[in-house]
């Protein structure tokens, strides 16, 4: 009997509708686009889902057909011709793929377009409409998903990341495949079932392992009957109708199971939802603690400035709060590409005035870098462009590229020369997710209350699309 052909797919974005500037094809194209082999190649050994898929298809005898897979560094909602670009190849891969038994899809569910602002859900609409009611899709997401009932209503199954930093990625993938692969044999029929409370969780309290959203799941979990289940902490940095945390569960063959456990998770979190607001320090406070810290390097996590939710990696706020403090000894990664070719010009152990600080040009480098370790996202091979490092006479390093890279992986800045151990404060574009790396270097994390396009406070923002009201942005009894 030949192995049931499970066809591989991915469309990934984090998509921040606050952006004045939309994503376009060139943004996919230029950080990751793979098809057929070159998807399988690219993707088989990775910490990441597609990763997962493989190694579950495998293990559950299943073939897996690789298909096409795109991903962009997050940033704003997707131009319209280039959504439709993206889902065209999408789609139209299938045609090169063969017949197919079942999908192993891999969306983020916060990827919105101009037009199709639940775009994860329009792409489930198309497979669909393309291959019908009756193929079994599952779908993995991101746990920061703005999870809508046109995804619930599209996909067989779906699982979300359970780990903040992501760390799980792979191992969801590969649950996905388990899913599947008990529907193929007839020895499941998973029923869905989704709560959506009024509820958005700040991002500063999102670390999963100090989360009692999650302590609540692992119980759901091991009730019989339930085969899986998720909390999507939301992204609420996309001005959508479905912004917010929601609750899925995946039951065997009955739907009430599946809602008593939605109903559970998400009665608890909102009994408990002031216990989701988190107290921060200003860029002042922060800074003046780390300056009289006893332990370092203390890590100051940017909020405001957070690469992996879209924010454009070039603000001075806490560099420049060092510099007028008098800070010594701080790092300071930023996407400054006209900087960048400024020292290119100047040349190394030339000196450089960048406007807000003056040093000298110590190393130029080509951006590429390996991470081998279990980080959040599952990337490996990376790319932040053409990089600069500077050296001031106050022992500042700035790190200056020509792409954003969210600050996921300590290779990023040991590639260029620099021993992270070494500095005094490390200042991170991002909040919980690059804790993974960065946790191993850090006497101290302090998350900073900086302002900007990814700020924490979600009241911060001026929405049009979500729903009203909504905690903590409106009083709610």
């Amino acid at each position: 009997m030949s192995q049931p052909r499970v066809g591989i797919l991915g469309f990934l974005h984090e998509s921040n509708t606050f952006l004045g500037v939309p994503t376009r094809w060139e943004d996919f194209a230029s950080t990751s686009m793979t098809t057929g082999e070159a998807l399988r190649q690219h993707w088989q050994a990775a910490h990441h889902e597609i990763g997962g898929f493989f190694e579950g298809c495998a293990a559950e005898g299943l073939e897996a057909v690789p298909g096409f897979s795109t991903y962009a560094v997050p940033s704003g909602a997707i131009a319209t011709e280039d959504f439709e670009r993206i889902a065209n190849a999408l789609i139209g891969a299938l045609d090169s793929m063969g017949p197919l038994d079942a999908l192993l899809v891999a969306l983020h569910g916060a990827t919105v377009g101009e037009i199709h602002r639940d775009a994860d859900g329009e792409i489930l609409r198309r497979l669909r409409a393309r291959l019908g009611d009756a193929l079994p899709i599952v779908v993995t997401l991101d746990l920061h998903a703005n999870v809508s009932q046109q995804m619930v209503d599209r996909a067989t199954a779906i699982v979300a990341y359970r780990s903040n930093p992501h760390l799980d990625q792979r191992a969801r993938g590969a649950e996905a495949a388990r899913l599947l692969g008990g529907v193929l044999r007839g020895h499941i029929n998973p029923v869905m079932a989704l709560a959506a409370p009024p509820l958005a969780v700040p991002i500063a309290v999102q670390k999963t392992s100090d989360l009692f959203l999650f302590r609540d799941l692992e119980d759901v979990l091991q009730w019989p009957g339930i085969l899986s289940a998720s909390v999507c902490l939301g992204f609420y940095y996309a001005d959508v109708e479905e912004m917010g945390t929601t609750f899925l569960a995946v039951a065997d063959n009955d739907p009430a199971l599946a809602n008593r456990a939605v109903e559970y998770l998400a009665s608890r979190a909102w009994a408990r939802r002031d216990e989701l607001i988190a107290k921060l320090p200003t860029p002042a406070e922060a800074v003046a603690a780390a300056m009289i810290a006893p332990a370092k390097p203390v890590v100051l996590m940017d909020i405001g400035d957070n690469v992996g939710g879209g924010s454009a990696a070039d603000s001075l706020v806490l560099f420049e709060e060092c510099l007028r403090q008098g800070a010594r000894n701080a790092l300071v990664v930023l996407y400054a590409p006209a900087q960048v070719e400024r020292c290119v010009a100047v040349g190394i152990g030339h000196q450089i005035n960048l406007g807000f600080c003056a040093g000298h040009v110590k190393l130029l480098s080509d951006g590429l870098f390996t991470e081998r370790k279990v980080r959040h996202g599952g990337w490996m091979h990376c790319d932040q462009g053409l990089t600069a490092v500077v050296e001031t006479p106050e022992n500042h390093t700035v790190i200056l590229t020509t792409r954003r890279m969210a600050p996921m992986s300590l290779e990023q800045i040991r590639s260029v020369g620099v021993i992270p151990e070494t500095k005094d404060i490390l200042i991170v574009k991002g909040v919980v997710a690059p804790q993974a790396a960065y946790r191993e270097v850090a006497a101290e994390i302090v998350l900073v209350d900086t302002p900007g396009p990814t700020a924490n406070d979600p009241a911060s923002f001026t929405y049009q699309h979500r729903s009203r009201p909504m905690f903590p942005m409106e009083p709610m009894a």
